[in-house]
C-alpha cells in the first residue's frame, strides 16, 4: 500500500516551522536568502551538505546558526593533518573497576555535525565519514551504532589554499547531496553586518524555533511528496546527459539522480506543494550534480567549469509540460 501524500496541516506546520528557521538564520546570515532556502532543503531531504568557499565568508557562521535553531546535539569536528578516524568515531575505554570496555562516542554521534576544512584530514580520516553519511551508523571495532536521526553534516572547506590539503575523492564528494558557495555579501549586505556584529554575536542570541524530533517528522512529510513519472524521467535524463557529455569524462551516478529527486521535494515543501516541479529540479541541479563530475582535460584547459556544463545541460534538456509533470499530486490509496 502506497502512502499519501502531505495533508495540507502537515504542510502548513511544515512551511511555518521552516519560515522561522530562515527567519532565525537570516538574522544572522545576511543578504542570501537563497543559500539559506537551499541549505534547508537538503536538511528537509535528509542529505549532507558542502560548503565551499574562501576564509571568512560566513561557512561555519551557517552551520553554526542553523544548528542552533533545532534544539538537538551538535559536534564540532576541526579537521588537522594529526587527526585519526577513532577522533570522529569514538573508541573504547578499559574500565578497570568492571574488567570491560565502555564505549565512548565521538562528535558523529549528534543530529547535526559541523566539521571545518573537511580536506585538511588525510583520507584515511575523511573515510571514516563515509559509512556515517551513507548508512547512519558507525562500525568502531567490529560493533555497529546508529547515529541519532536527523543526522546532517555540514563540511566546509576552502579551494583557494591547497598547501598542506587532502582534496575529498569522487566517492566522499558523491556523499554530499549538495555543494554551496556563500559568495561575497551585496555593500547593503555588508553593512547591515557590521552594525549587527559590531558590538555583539548575534549567534548569541539566536534560539531554537524547532527540536531534533519536530525535524524528523518534516523529514518524513518531506519524502511524501509527490513526484510524477515525467519528472522522474526529467531527473534521469538530465542525469543521464551527464554521462554523454564530451565535456566530461565522469558523469553522475545514480545516487546523483535520487539526491537530485530528493533535494527537489525539499524545496518543493518548502514553498508549501505537496507535488514536485521540473522547476525544483532546475534550480538545484548545478547544486547537487556540479561536485560529482570530473571535466575533460579540454574542459579545463578552457577554463570550462562543471558548474557551466550542468546550466548547459538544463537548458538542453527538454523539460515536460506542466500537464505531463502533474501540476497537482495524486493521493494513493
Amino acid at each position: 500500500m502506497l502512502q499519501s501524500v502531505p495533508s495540507s496541516d502537515e504542510l502548513t506546520d511544515l512551511v511555518g516551522t521552516t519560515d522561522r528557521m530562515r527567519s532565525a538564520i537570516e538574522h544572522v546570515v545576511t543578504g542570501r536568502p537563497e543559500l539559506v532556502r537551499t541549505t534547508l532543503a537538503v536538511l528537509l531531504a535528509e542529505g549532507h551538505l558542502l560548503l565551499e568557499d574562501v576564509p571568512g565568508v560566513g561557512k561555519t557562521t551557517l552551520a553554526k546558526a542553523l544548528a542552533r535553531t533545532i534544539d538537538c546535539t551538535v559536534g564540532r569536528i576541526q579537521f588537522t593533518p594529526d587527526l585519526m578516524p577513532s577522533d570522529l568515531t569514538g573508541v573504547n575505554i578499559f574500565r578497570t573497576q568492571t574488567n570491560e570496555f565502555e564505549f565512548r562516542p565521538g562528535p558523529v554521534f549528534a543530529h547535526v555535525v559541523i566539521g571545518d576544512e573537511i580536506n585538511r584530514a588525510s583520507p584515511k580520516t575523511q573515510s571514516a565519514l563515509l559509512e556515517c553519511m551513507q548508512e547512519g551508523q558507525a562500525t568502531v571495532d567490529g560493533r555497529t551504532y546508529r547515529l541519532p536521526r536527523p543526522f546532517f553534516v555540514v563540511a566546509t572547506q576552502n579551494p583557494v589554499e591547497m598547501e598542506g590539503t587532502y582534496p575529498l575523492p569522487e566517492a566522499q564528494r558523491d556523499r554530499f547531496m549538495a555543494r554551496l558557495t556563500v559568495g561575497y555579501p551585496s555593500v547593503e549586505s555588508e553593512l547591515d553586518m557590521l552594525d549587527l556584529q559590531e558590538t555583539s554575536d548575534p549567534l548569541a542570541g539566536l534560539k531554537p524555533v524547532t527540536d531534533a524530533a519536530h525535524v524528523a517528522r518534516l523529514i518524513d512529510v518531506t519524502r511524501r511528496l509527490y513526484a510524477s513519472p515525467a519528472v522522474k524521467r526529467y531527473v534521469v535524463d538530465l542525469v543521464g546527459a551527464t554521462r554523454e557529455e564530451t565535456g566530461l569524462r565522469l558523469g553522475a551516478s545514480p545516487r546523483a539522480a535520487i539526491q537530485l529527486l530528493r533535494a527537489a521535494k525539499g524545496l518543493a515543501a518548502i514553498d508549501g506543494r505537496d507535488h514536485v516541479l521540473p522547476d525544483d529540479v532546475q534550480k538545484l541541479a548545478s547544486s547537487v550534480l556540479a561536485h560529482r563530475l570530473l571535466p575533460s582535460t579540454e574542459s579545463r584547459l578552457s577554463g570550462r567549469s562543471t558548474e557551466s556544463i550542468v546550466e548547459s545541460l538544463v537548458a538542453r534538456v527538454a523539460v515536460p509540460t506542466a500537464d505531463v509533470a502533474g501540476a497537482g499530486a495524486r493521493r494513493a490509496l
